[in-house]
């Protein structure tokens, strides 16, 4: 662990901010032994485009190829669990009282980790939900040899993730909007900037006057807008700030 030091002027606002927004992407997830979407697509799966896994055309010509990769993918994901990262973020959400957590991952493990006021983006793995009625299933049997079905309405069971084509479920969109145009602070941690709408949201916060810090492995199309950036592991650099913040 290297000895982090952050700017005085950083630590005095987050000691007394009350409105906070950060936004988590893929490098945050990969940091617990996550692989992403592209990555995971190896063996079995390496044959197949993005899009041949992950579109409403895609499930529609096939859904039993597609309910298998995601099969696949909720197995993966049982066995990874939250770093120091997504726990130092619930240190952040105890401390600070207007707290929202925007995530474009869809693995859970925000919420595994502790945190509660979670806008999940682009949907939950673990969650399954109706292709027709949009109903959410408690319970479904995956070791069958078909799509397991709806209960309510006979369609096919999916997973309740936004695919290429699709759009972001409205109210969790909105709701992000919102909170990266009241926020005083706007955290933007472990994503690209590239994936829209997420990567407008830290310019908003920046227009309306917002203070922008980025944690990234690399430097971004944001980092130039950004008032701090910390290169390197979200899950060594959070650790560090909520010491230097809120334990000395």
């Amino acid at each position: 662990m290297r000895n982090l030091t952050f700017p005085h002027e950083l630590v005095s606002l987050l000691k007394r901010t009350s409105k906070l927004a950060a936004l988590t992407g893929a490098g945050v997830s990969q940091e617990s032994g996550l692989r992403t979407f592209r990555d995971a697509q190896d063996g079995l799966w390496k044959q197949y485009k993005p899009e041949d896994l992950a579109s409403p055309e895609a499930f529609a010509r096939d859904p039993k190829l597609i309910w298998d990769w995601y099969a696949w993918r909720r197995e993966a994901v049982k066995g990874v669990r939250p770093n120091p990262g997504h726990y130092a973020l619930v240190e952040i959400e105890k401390r600070i009282p207007e707290f929202i957590l925007i995530t474009q991952n869809v693995d859970g493990l925000h919420r595994m980790a502790g945190n509660k006021n979670v806008l999940e983006l682009h949907g939950n793995i673990q969650r399954v939900r109706c292709s027709d009625c949009d109903t959410f299933a408690e319970t479904w049997d995956e070791g069958n040899e078909e799509v397991p079905k709806c209960e309510e309405c006979g369609g096919l069971l999916r997973p309740d993730v936004v695919w290429f084509g699709e759009t972001l479920p409205r109210n969790q969109l909105e709701a992000s909007v919102e909170a990266a145009r009241i926020c005083d602070v706007f955290f933007s941690i472990g994503t690209s900037g590239v994936v829209q709408p997420a990567s407008s949201l830290a310019h908003a916060a920046h227009n309306q006057g917002a203070v922008v810090v980025e944690i990234n492995a690399e430097q971004t199309t944001l980092t130039p807008k950004t008032d701090y950036f910390f290169q390197g592991k979200s899950g060594e650099i959070l650790p560090e700030l909520v010491k230097a913040v809120w334990d000395h």
